[in-house]
């Protein structure tokens, strides 16, 4: 067992001692009859930890089971089943460490109800940085109603050669943000573009930031994130290739929240009032997502945690056509195809695995002592 699953295993029994003991004691205080808010919240703390209990419960059943398993492995005529169950046990319990007993350690997300922002922009590699952007924002869109999430396109800035300078991608539904930002960072692609004539093989990248999309407030209701005092709002005719709008109207609005210096433009729609509105979101956006990570950062202060955040100017993963492999650097995997993640489920698969892998780690490094 690894370093890592044994203090996991830990974790768990502290968390179950800790928090049994304690509501057991309560409700062994109080008077079974009495609804009391101690007597109800012990109960309901009793209720939480049940699954964790059956977890424990189940790991350490199994394990006594390999052990006697392993006696019988001396005996001629018991060895062979013995090694065949033995093997099906140990699968079990890796089972359990690696899936069952992380999901239940999971802490609440305070994000967990909020929608995604994708800003996507293309980085070295020229056109082919911008074609690439284009197939990774059509991987989001595909991924998002696969999800069962609602995807919409708030802005689409195309190249001259057919691919995306930049994009933002909205993407609304319940988990979205707690699921995507993952995918916050550099992504590098290696292929050789249809216009290399040598065949050479071209490195590029895209860049991307997730945003936390929270609900517009009600007009009667005060914004949290700012005062529209501090904002400064700018009109100017719309640029570029669409339509007869474009250069003749003032539809375009840029604006800019003074005390951070966040400033976002838009073009994308044919009103200024519908520009306007697209660009108090994506402010909003950036303005929670500079929230949220300050206080992450506050609370690792407090605990003095050496939990690793993600920093976005990391490349996490690269796709490599020729070789057909795409490679997430921070699980260390290079198991799946070109087509698993830009076509099929293999995305989703990536994302699971980081966030079990952060929910275990954090659990540890909050809990368990070195």
């Amino acid at each position: 067992m690894s370093e890592k699953h044994a203090r996991l295993l830990y974790a768990l029994g502290t968390t179950l001692g800790e928090n049994g003991v304690f509501a057991a004691n309560k409700l062994a205080q109080e008077d079974t009859n009495d609804l009391s808010h101690t007597n109800v919240a012990a109960a309901k703390q009793m209720k939480a930890m049940k699954p964790l209990q059956d977890a424990w419960d189940h790991y350490t059943l199994t394990l006594a089971t390999l052990r006697d398993t392993f006696a019988l492995l001396d005996d001629q005529d018991m060895a062979e089943l013995a090694d065949a169950e033995a093997q099906h046990i140990v699968a079990d319990l890796n089972h359990q460490l690696v899936h069952v007993i992380p999901t239940l350690l999971r802490p609440t997300s305070e994000t967990a109800d909020l929608s995604a922002l994708i800003e996507l922009k293309s980085g070295v590699g020229g056109s082919e940085s911008s074609h690439f952007l284009a197939e990774m924002l059509r991987m989001y869109v595909r991924v998002a109603r696969a999800e069962g999430w609602s995807p919409t396109i708030l802005a689409n800035n195309e190249s001259d050669n057919g691919g995306v300078k930049d994009a933002i991608l909205e993407i609304k539904g319940e988990g979205a943000y707690d699921a995507l930002k993952w995918e916050s960072g550099v992504h590098r692609v290696q292929r050789v573009p249809a216009t290399e004539a040598s065949g050479r093989l071209h490195t590029s990248t895209v860049a991307a930031v997730v945003l936390p999309l929270s609900d517009e407030p009600p007009s009667d209701v005060k914004d949290e994130l700012f005062n529209l005092e501090d904002v400064k709002i700018e009109v100017m005719r719309a640029r570029g290739a669409g339509g007869q709008h474009v250069n003749k109207t003032e539809s375009a609005v840029r604006i800019t929240h003074i005390p951070t210096g966040i400033s976002v433009s838009m073009q994308d729609e044919r009103s200024q009032h519908q520009n306007r509105r697209r660009a108090f979101q994506v402010l909003r956006a950036r303005l929670m997502d500079r929230k949220i990570i300050l206080d992450q950062a506050q609370r690792r202060a407090a605990r003095k945690s050496l939990v690793r955040t993600a920093d976005r100017s990391e490349k996490i993963r690269t796709y490599n056509y020729p070789q057909d492999r795409v490679t997430d650097h921070r699980l260390g995997k290079g198991n799946m195809s070109w087509n698993d993640v830009l076509e099929g489920d293999g995305l989703m698969i990536f994302i699971r695995e980081l966030q079990g892998k952060h929910d275990v780690d954090s659990f540890i490094d909050k809990f368990v002592p070195e």
